[in-house]
């Protein structure tokens, strides 16, 4: 009698061992053969499902009612945990960030004011599902249907907002698709403004974070979406009651955004970001199947990112980093600011004594130049280690010098030179 045995391991621990006896025939061997591989097919998928599980360092599922779900560090973009993030899912009123995106984006352009009233068209009154029953011909601010967006999700408020900045909703949606496109994301695509139900609308835990991180460059922003609730149109006969539809801003400290989603094919889903200290932190899950679990999952996941990373803040936003002396420039010098707080992240009671960081201006600069036009990269290392990279940008407007303007330089110039 004949034997032959096979042993696999894991983690240094004996997990299957196999061992076959009888004469060493070709159907002794082809027996064996065939248990081998289905008993080895079985545990590498086994052992692939659970890989893919969960993939935070230290083995925890903290997301098991979520399909998908992802945790960052807001300033770097280090990625702390993730569940099947790339996973292709909808995001119902999750879409919202985006229109809060653009809408923050035109308020930093000076294209649109918290101030300015828009007449709400009878499409946008018409919307279905979360509304704040705007009326046709209704006049609102702009600040009111960002914190209806913000707070109560109106899908109403969302098309009047988009069709402000863009003309139509669906010149607005392109622009959504536009910035997908700019922030190199590869697996969102917008239907609508509001997340509504649509054909070819999705997204992904990790796209949804990603444009996460960028509305919150905008630091304003939090000022809508920390609201508990608040009133439209207040004292009037038709004032409205708005309660945020994240219950995480009133029983979760720290927790000021941002944007809950729900449709049944979607289930619960929310993109929430918290802040403790210096640390900003986003979580995202998708399809849970109640909106208690997914509550208590996204605080798991705070809960996680808290009790083990420390952030460093090294520069705060709008910070002056260097200045540009462009001899065509009408002003001299030209101050290159950062464009969102900048920091490190580091597991807690680990070293930081080797960040460094590094200036890369653009070579060449056309003017003129706008307010917030790139002018270059601030790189962020641990030694040799690039941690993040984040652009520089134009404090202000850069104009063309006047003839009168060079004139007066070239003078100042030879005069200092005699």
């Amino acid at each position: 009698m004949s034997f032959f045995g096979i042993k696999l391991f894991r983690n240094g621990n004996p997990i299957l061992i196999l061992i076959v006896g009888g004469k060493i025939m070709k159907k002794s061997i082809l027996m064996g053969t065939m248990i081998f591989t289905i008993l080895f097919s079985n545990f590498m998928s086994a052992f692939a499902e659970e890989k893919t599980e969960t993939t935070n360092e230290e083995g925890l599922d903290i997301a098991s009612e979520a399909k998908s779900a992802i945790l960052i560090e807001r300033d770097t973009g280090k990625v702390i945990f993730s569940k099947n993030e790339n996973e292709q899912l909808p995001p119902a009123s999750m879409a919202k960030i985006m229109t809060l995106l653009l809408a923050m984006e035109s308020i930093e352009k000076g294209e649109l004011k918290l101030d300015e009233m828009i007449r709400v068209s009878e499409r946008a009154s018409s919307m279905g599902g979360s509304q704040v029953f705007l009326e046709a011909g209704e006049e609102m601010s702009v600040e009111d249907l960002l914190k209806s967006v913000a707070i109560a999700s109106g899908n109403d408020a969302s098309v009047a907002l988009a069709e402000r900045i863009s003309g139509s909703e669906e010149a607005f949606v392109k622009q959504m698709n536009n910035k997908v496109n700019e922030l190199g994301l590869k697996n969102t695509q917008f239907q609508n403004s509001s997340g509504l139900p649509a054909e070819n609308l999705y997204s992904t835990a990790y796209d949804m974070a990603i444009i996460a991180k960028e509305l919150l460059k905008y630091e304003a922003i939090t000022d809508y979406t920390s609201i508990y609730e608040d009133y439209l149109r207040k004292g009037q006969d038709n004032e409205f009651w708005l309660v945020n539809t994240n219950k995480l801003v009133r029983f979760y400290p720290g927790v000021d955004g941002l944007k809950t989603g729900y449709t049944s094919e979607a289930k619960y889903c929310l993109t929430a970001t918290a802040k403790k200290d210096d640390m900003r932190v986003i979580a995202v899950v998708m399809g849970v199947d109640t909106v208690k679990k997914r509550n208590a999952t996204v605080s798991a996941m705070l809960d996680y990112a808290f009790n083990h990373y420390d952030t460093k803040r090294i520069f705060d936003k709008d910070q002056v980093i260097t200045n540009l002396n462009l001899m065509k420039a009408e002003n001299e010098k030209i101050n290159i600011i950062t464009s969102e707080s900048i920091s490190t992240i580091h597991k807690k009671g680990e070293p930081t004594e080797n960040i460094k960081t590094e200036v890369h201006l653009n070579k060449e600069f056309n003017l003129p130049m706008k307010k917030g036009d790139q002018a270059g990269t601030l790189i962020v290392k641990d030694g040799e280690k690039i941690i993040s990279e984040s652009p520089l940008i134009i404090e202000e407007d850069v104009h063309k010098a006047t003839y009168l303007t060079l004139l007066k330089r070239s003078l100042r110039s030879l005069a200092k030179n005699q």
